[in-house]
């Protein structure tokens, strides 16, 4: 096991009519601004509790804050909230939300002269963060407990991200019931999510890490059972329970202390989102199985550890248990109605040589658990999945 540091300052409130106690939870004297998305949350009725939660507070309300959020969007969000002398946050909404107000929060430490894409661009050191929390709506991305932050930027086609300790939540809100309101296809994303998420830090390479590879399982074997009952009955309070604390611990930090993580599933995908705003959570999907199967050489053992735990599969040669499981994966991935291939969503041959060379001329090469990701084994990932 690898040495580390492991500190996780957020609370968690968890359980239904959770979001009232924002009230207690928010200093009396804050000047708030409160983010969102495109409304839901005025349909589902957790923007009713909010406001009668922030009814003593002083605070301001942003909406409008897209799937993988807008560089351009949060740049107006922080003129106003530099005009109105915001000196907290309050992201009501899903992973985009969090993570859009995790930017806010860094970007209006930061000198007013300096550019704030610079954060992403890991140019300017994040020193500081207006305090923020969370009332999370969508379990996926874990946003809610760790110190991550994904941006888009529209008039360059780029993805970026960012992590600082100062951009934690002070508190996140989880409430299973806002599941309900959920349409399918985000909860079906969500799971997507949160399984491959545990996948870039558990399906690497053996580092006798026995207790955080079981906590991995546990949490891949509840996605498994759990995931489908909510698509299939969105007002099971318990299986949405289960499946919201599963993405929160599928990123919180925990399952990777010790281990070797990989993230490269992610940073293709990111390509991917970036230039045919395809949803975050299937462009994952598309990637792991070829990433799975291109880098056997480098996965291969955890591949079939995975494969005999999660899926049950001892039988076969190594090669075959490996063909094996990631067949399970990727019927998984179709069963919950998430695209496994580039031609599900009609792209072809000169998307992989594209997502390669834009990788490589921003000198994103040489990365993965073994740094041995290059043009040409980004390439082959793309065109095995064709």
């Amino acid at each position: 096991m690898n040495n580390f540091e492991f500190h996780n300052p957020v609370k968690i409130v968890f359980g239904e009519g959770s979001i009232a106690k924002i009230s207690e939870l928010i200093p009396k004297n804050a000047k708030i601004m409160m983010l969102y998305g495109g409304g839901s949350i005025k349909n589902n009725g957790v923007y009713d509790q909010v406001i009668q939660a922030l009814d003593t507070f002083s605070y301001i309300e942003f909406g409008g804050i897209e799937p993988n959020p807008k560089y351009e969007t949060m740049m107006e969000a922080l003129h106003i909230a530099r005009k109105e002398n915001i000196d907290y946050l309050l992201a009501v909404g899903g992973g985009s939300v969090i993570d859009g107000t995790k930017f806010l929060s860094a970007a209006l430490c930061i000198d007013e002269n300096e550019d704030p894409w610079e954060i992403l661009q890991g140019k300017i050191e994040v020193k500081n963060g207006v305090p923020l929390s969370c009332i999370l709506t969508l379990p996926a991305t874990g946003t809610e407990m760790n110190p991550n932050s994904v941006i888009s930027r529209k008039s360059t086609q780029e993805k970026l991200s960012f992590g600082s300790p100062f951009v934690m939540p002070k508190f996140s809100i989880l409430d299973p019931k806002t599941v309900a309101s959920l349409p399918e296809r985000q909860i079906a994303n969500g799971i997507g999510d949160a399984f491959i998420h545990v996948m870039e830090q558990y399906l690497t390479v053996p580092k006798n890490t026995p207790l955080q590879d079981r906590w991995a399982e546990g949490v891949l074997k509840t996605l498994i059972e759990e995931g489908p009952k909510v698509i299939e009955n969105k007002n099971d309070y318990e299986a949405a329970a289960n499946f919201m604390w599963s993405a929160t611990m599928a990123l919180n930090g925990i399952l990777s202390r010790g281990c070797v993580e990989d993230w490269s599933t992610h940073v293709i995908g990111h390509e991917l989102t970036a230039l045919y705003n395809i949803d975050h959570a299937r462009t994952l999907s598309i990637i792991l199985p070829g990433n799975m199967n291109v880098r056997r050489n480098v996965k291969g053992d955890k591949i079939a550890q995975y494969g005999e735990r999660v899926w049950g599969i001892t039988e076969g040669s190594k090669d075959e248990r490996i063909d094996a499981t990631i067949a399970k994966t990727v019927a998984f991935f179709k069963a919950l109605g998430l695209e496994t291939r580039l031609s599900d969503c009609n792209l072809e041959e000169d998307t992989c040589k594209l997502v390669a060379d834009r990788l490589e001329q921003r000198g994103v090469i040489n990365f993965g658990e073994k740094g041995d990701i290059n043009h040409g084994v980004i390439t082959a990932i793309l065109k095995d999945r064709l």
